[in-house]
């Protein structure tokens, strides 16, 4: 049958039904942009956990020393010089970055103007002292370098941090919200071997200086600052406390496939892998996926129905049209004929909801975005959208809908190609 025929025959079959038609691509709509709309959903609310909330690198291995160690009985157990560039030599890793933290406490106390604002705060710092190579990229005044006693340190803030600040610390305390530009050659004082809340734990003097801020980093410590290594030992030697083992070592894998080779030789030599993100993302994104899976599986039940809904709708109507049939076979239509017949109503039932449900789930996702961004306050790591739709999900919802109603269409067309135009016709 010649394709123009084909689709006149369609178009005025539709005509005919279109109550039928209208209700069986409605169904089709509503299990797809269901569909569409939850898979949409689950991996943007997956793409800021990754991206924002826990930002990991595939090819980054964090190396700790073990928290309980046999020491030299087994060969393992510190990070000193020798194990660094022993980790440096494994197969696969392209560079190695050294971590020390400052051991001693130390502490800030702010009196003055901040940013327009009086602000008179004292807190306890954290400080860990990086290779500069490491965080370079995210160094937006000077060097990352230690310059020397009674010099500023440039120090590197956490993203994440400044984000938490911005949106609890600063609404709570009438602060000013900052961004990374701003803070740029912000300097505060710090005070080591001090702590607000245990003694130190170094013998000397209390030491003050001087932190500037340099930039923000997701490669930052967290719940501190972090600055440059050489400054780290510097502090660390000043007060007679360990300047020789690193309290951690980053690799960079050549490639991501490498990573799992390389945490095992690491376990090896006696040494242990901080992967808490890692496993905190993994967990958060296997809750979301879980999620996404249930709403996504009620929404396939809803296409379902919808494929049942099709095949009742065209068995119904090729009973109704069975002498029509039998005419087109009289005439000389083949069973082939028939089935395309059948199965070309599906296909253009199945298209418009399919599409229908696609273009529904893209507006009320662009509707939600809307109304978060209107009226939920605004929380940390708050995104601009809480859906993702890359076009193989797009795509799926109006293929979806084609498949499904196939699928129905297809016992149905099997029937009408089986009618015995001469027993129709005799009636």
């Amino acid at each position: 049958m010649r394709l123009d025929a084909l689709s006149r025959l369609v178009r005025l079959s539709l005509a005919r039904e279109r109550k039928g038609a209208f209700f069986s691509a409605f169904g089709v709509a509503m299990g797809v942009g269901a569909l569409v709309f939850f898979v949409g959903l689950g991996l943007g609310v997956g793409r800021v956990i990754r991206e924002k909330v826990f930002p990991t690198d595939a090819r980054l291995v964090d190396v700790v020393p073990p928290a309980v160690s046999l020491g030299s009985l087994l060969g393992g157990g510190k990070l000193d010089a020798p194990t660094v560039e022993r980790l440096r030599e494994l197969p696969g890793v392209e560079a190695a970055y050294r971590k020390m933290n400052v051991r001693v406490p130390a502490v800030t106390r702010y009196d003055g103007v901040f940013f327009g604002t009086r602000l008179r705060m004292g807190m306890e710092v954290l400080a860990l002292g990086v290779e500069p190579a490491l965080v370079q990229g995210d160094v937006q005044m000077g060097e990352f370098k230690d310059a020397g006693e009674g010099q500023p340190i440039p120090a590197l803030v956490s993203t994440r941090l400044l984000e938490l600040y911005n949106k609890t610390f600063a609404p709570a305390r009438k602060l000013p919200q900052l961004s990374a530009n701003m803070l740029v050659g912000f300097g505060f004082p710090v005070e080591f071997n001090r702590s607000y809340v245990a003694a130190a734990s170094a013998s000397g003097p209390t030491q003050s200086g001087q932190a500037q801020v340099v930039g923000a980093s997701d490669r930052a410590l967290l719940a501190g600052i972090t600055i440059p290594l050489d400054a780290a030992i510097r502090l660390n030697r000043a007060f007679g406390v360990d300047s020789e083992n690193y309290s951690g070592v980053t690799l960079v894998a050549t490639d991501p496939s490498q990573v799992p080779v390389i945490v095992d030789a690491v376990k090896g030599m006696g040494l242990e892998i901080d992967d808490q993100e890692r496993r905190m993302a993994e967990n958060s994104g296997a809750a979301v996926a879980l999620t996404t899976s249930a709403l996504a599986l009620l929404s396939l039940l809803i296409c379902i129905l919808a494929a049942v809904n099709i095949a009742h709708a065209l068995s119904a109507s090729v009973r109704a049209r069975a002498k029509e049939i039998g005419v087109m076979q009289a005439v000389g239509a083949s069973r082939a004929d028939i089935r395309a017949i059948v199965l070309a109503e599906a296909a253009v039932v199945g298209l418009a909801g399919g599409a229908a449900g696609t273009i529904a789930a893209l507006l009320l996702a662009l509707g939600v975005n809307r109304l978060a961004a209107g009226y939920l306050p605004n929380f940390p790591f708050k995104p601009d959208s809480f859906f993702s739709f890359p076009w193989p999900v797009v795509a799926g919802g109006v293929v979806l809908g084609l498949v499904a109603a196939l699928v129905g269409a297809y016992f149905p067309s099997r029937r009408a190609a089986a009618t015995d135009p001469a027993r129709t016709l005799a009636g």
